[in-house]
């Protein structure tokens, strides 16, 4: 069994297509993705950099910013290199554990991330709804925990998932409709029944929608109430710039993803997954940064700061 396991993981291979279907467009989405990927490495790397060094943000609120940015930044780093490449080169070939591991990672980033997500609400809640207990209620140590369970889940059932895929039987060249490594995509290939695997995955992904979108939802109805009992107008507007970028990354992180569920499965919607897919995969990892430096006074601070202890050159 284990000689035949390393057979398959040497011999079999997947066809990535991407965007071939457009080959006109090839270089300029290519030059494209490449701007948006820098831009995601600068922004979050800065971000995770500003809120090491300056003390005022050494808060719960950009602690999880801090992780958000990391998982960002990973997330991306294990979708665009191979988008890039596949734009510029003739093989989209992808290796049988290239592509389990491709999945795998990108899985954990992105359930890590909505989880990220429905803490960093948490918090806002806690922050704006009982701002005198908020040191008290959100220590270091519930911080670390809470984070370490958003890993910690993100892993557990991509891994249970990812089980399961192991044991798939795939022949030969597999062309994959996508340009990564995507679960439904990559089981849709399989020669192997996979009513189990895709029941799986329809269950955890509803899990994970329904049980952070509940925290979300109530953690900011909550927060509405509380606002809307501020007698002061800069009192409100100051609670709501708090939660303005927080909400703003969550419409955008689960519209996109909301949006793939309805999107009925046919030939015609495949490239519509594609382009629904770039947002949470790509646009969206480079655009969180960008929203909390230009929406946040704390970071613009910080960075001002950053720039004014840099050394003039003589």
């Amino acid at each position: 069994m284990v000689r035949a396991a390393r057979n398959l993981s040497v011999e079999t291979t997947f066809a990535l297509l991407g965007f071939t279907d457009y080959p006109e467009l090839q270089i300029p989405l290519f030059l494209v993705f490449l701007i948006m990927y820098v831009i995601t490495v600068v922004g979050n790397v800065g971000m995770i950099v500003l809120i090491k060094i300056d003390p005022k943000l050494h808060t719960p609120m950009y602690f999880f910013l801090s992780h958000l940015s990391f998982v960002d930044l990973c997330y991306s780093s294990i979708i665009t290199p191979k988008l890039l490449e596949s734009l510029v080169m003739a093989d989209q070939s992808i290796l049988y554990l290239s592509c389990m591991l491709q999945y795998f990672l990108s899985c954990t980033a992105v359930v890590t991330e909505s989880f990220l997500l429905a803490v960093m609400a948490y918090d806002r809640f806690v922050a704006i709804c009982n701002p005198l207990l908020y040191t008290v209620a959100m220590p270091q140590r519930l911080c670390d925990l809470l984070v370490a369970g958003s890993y910690l889940w993100g892993m557990t059932g991509p891994l249970v998932l990812l089980c399961y895929a192991l044991h798939l039987n795939f022949s030969g060249h597999n062309v994959i409709n996508h340009f990564f490594c995507k679960y439904t995509a990559l089981i849709a290939v399989s020669s192997s029944d996979v009513h189990i695997p895709h029941l799986l995955l329809f269950a955890f992904a509803t899990f994970n929608e329904v049980s952070t979108l509940l925290v979300i939802l109530t953690s900011y109805v909550f927060i509405l109430m509380t606002v809307l009992k501020i007698l002061s107008a800069s009192g409100r507007h100051k609670a709501f710039s708090t939660c303005a970028s927080h909400l703003t990354i969550i419409t955008i992180f689960h519209g996109t993803i909301l949006s793939l569920y309805c999107m009925p499965n046919s030939k015609n919607s495949q490239q519509m997954v594609k382009v629904a897919s770039i947002f949470y995969t790509v646009v969206n990892p480079m655009l969180n940064p960008l929203i909390y430096s230009l929406r946040n006074k704390d970071v613009k601070d910080a960075f001002r700061k950053l720039m004014d202890r840099k050394v003039p050159f003589h």
